[in-house]
């Protein structure tokens, strides 16, 4: 092989690691930071798009009312996928 070959192939890894893997990974340190961070009275959505208050925080579960009504729902930690103000108003 020659060293063409070599710096080639070092080449395609170092994008392939900028571009791919190094992105990947800030993603999820920030997604675990931002669940690691909730607290009682935030706003949350789930991965499956529940909208609801925390009300209580345990090591792996959140516990969050969803309406009025005070229906609680107790989730995996993991399943948070945003925090703050919903961006779209409720239909009443």
């Amino acid at each position: 092989m020659g060293y063409e070959t070599i710096i080639m192939i070092v080449a395609m890894i170092a994008i392939f690691y900028f571009f791919m893997i190094r992105p990947d990974s800030k993603k999820k340190k920030k997604a675990k930071e931002m669940r690691d961070s909730l607290a009682v009275g935030d706003t949350i959505t789930t991965i499956g798009g529940i909208l609801g208050k925390i009300v209580s925080v345990d090591d792996d579960k959140i516990t969050f009312e969803t309406s009025e009504d005070r229906v609680r729902l107790q989730v995996a930690k993991w399943s948070v996928s945003t925090t703050g103000k919903a961006t779209e108003e409720q239909p009443k």
